[in-house]
């Protein structure tokens, strides 16, 4: 990648590591074992809290993304979205291990999550502006890996500076989780500190700045214009339709993956850690090489590559009863995370129209969660349903599949 690349790609390194942290791994895990009442409970609420952050990144995404395109404000909107997200997060330390911090922990995981998702709007906003048509693949997928390996590297620092040393260097008191909670404000400054660099680097297409007003009112009739012009563009809209299912998918095992490992299988916070940074391995190394043939591939066909084997593997997954069967299924599960992600990220960048990028890539954000409060919801309520996470789990695999079988229909995406 030249400087121009690498510039863009470090954000995917900066603000990885929220979700790896805070709502897959450590902090998800914190809530479900150490906050609520029992891992059930837990689950349920974590369900709902994502309910509501996704009815609000669904309403917000398209809304600010075009607003974003009127006023050439992308950048000023990135860095926004990462000062409140950066914030919202590292006030979880104040959460502390019993049930009456629960609804802030789920307030303050909820809005940086809010933050986080519209934040990645601007931020893919930047793609076909920073690299050429044909490394457009390449680009995407071996920033998605240097993302996991952001996520990566923050999770090793939170397992032996952090959670595992007892007792602390550091004076943090176990008995009040405070070795846990440190992880949020380590996350917290980590995405501050490595955004620095991309925000001083990106550069706003070039045109005229209309004032707030303007660019809003500018930016709903974009919207509008948009969304009645997806019925003349039907192979846009398909996709879009495959992956409000995919990634209703994705997001739901990613919020619930940790919470579902420690609850069934029994994984301390140690190795809830652990199985977190070997997950991060993988899916950093699925990015990355199918990244590099990503562009030779097709961004479509990589994308139901991936989510075929995740589908085979998580209906086995749901099922197996031993530890070490689990972990070995996750992490081979894990080398399809990132070219389902990337890839979709890539074709969005192909198919969206040069001067609507912004908005199109908030409906591509749209897609993702104006259903996102049906799989944790759907979840929720059949782990609440059957008492079993393994049944809530299960869910996740039928969003996976109705999404490939969608997508598959897709045809002629420049």
């Amino acid at each position: 990648m030249n400087r121009k690349e690498f510039a863009w790609a470090l954000y995917d390194w900066a603000n990885s590591a929220f979700p790896t942290v805070v709502t897959t791994f450590v902090i998800a895990t914190y809530f479900s074992q150490g906050i609520a009442p029992d891992p059930v409970t837990g689950q349920a609420s974590w369900g709902a809290m994502q309910t509501v952050a996704g009815i609000a990144i669904a309403i917000l995404s398209p809304i600010l993304g075009a607003v974003a395109d009127a006023g050439g404000r992308r950048r000023f909107m990135l860095g926004l979205c990462t000062v409140l997200g950066a914030g919202f997060t590292a006030l979880i330390w104040f959460a502390r291990p019993e049930p009456s911090s629960a609804l802030w922990a789920l307030a303050c995981v909820g809005l940086a999550t809010i933050a986080f998702e519209v934040g990645t709007v601007f931020y893919n906003s930047f793609l076909p502006s920073v690299t050429t048509t044909e490394r457009m693949g390449r680009v995407s997928g071996l920033a998605w890996g240097l993302g996991y390996a952001g996520g990566l590297a923050c999770l090793v620092i939170c397992l032996y500076v952090l959670v595992r040393p007892n007792p602390s260097p550091l004076g943090l008191d176990r008995a009040a989780a405070e070795h846990v909670r440190a992880t949020a404000l380590l996350v917290g400054v980590w995405w501050m500190a490595f955004s620095l660099p991309v925000l001083l680097s990106l550069r706003d297409p070039p045109g005229a700045r209309p004032a707030i007003g303007a660019a809003a009112r500018q930016g709903l009739a974009e919207v509008l214009s948009v969304l009645r012009g997806l019925p003349s563009r039907p192979m846009m809209l398909r996709f879009l339709i495959a992956r409000l299912f995919y990634t209703d998918g994705l997001n739901t095992l990613f919020a619930f993956g940790a919470i579902f490992a420690a609850g069934v299988h029994g994984l301390t916070f140690d190795q809830v850690i652990l199985f977190g940074i070997m997950m991060n391995v993988t899916a950093g190394l699925g990015a990355a090489a199918f990244g590099l043939v990503e562009d030779r591939l097709g961004s479509r066909r990589t994308v139901l590559i991936a989510l075929a084997c995740m589908v085979v593997i998580g209906a086995a997954l749901v099922t197996v009863q031993t530890p070490a069967l689990f972990w070995g299924l996750a992490l081979v599960l894990g080398l399809f995370f990132g070219p389902a992600q990337a890839a979709s990220r890539t074709l969005m960048a192909r198919m969206a129209p040069p001067d609507e990028v912004a908005a199109y890539f908030g409906l591509f954000a749209l897609s993702g969660r104006v259903t996102g409060f049906i799989g944790p919801a759907v979840l929720a309520a059949v782990t609440a349903a059957t008492e079993s996470q393994r049944w809530g789990m299960a869910t996740v695999v039928l969003f996976l599949a109705a999404g490939a079988a969608i997508l598959a229909t897709v045809r002629g995406a420049r």
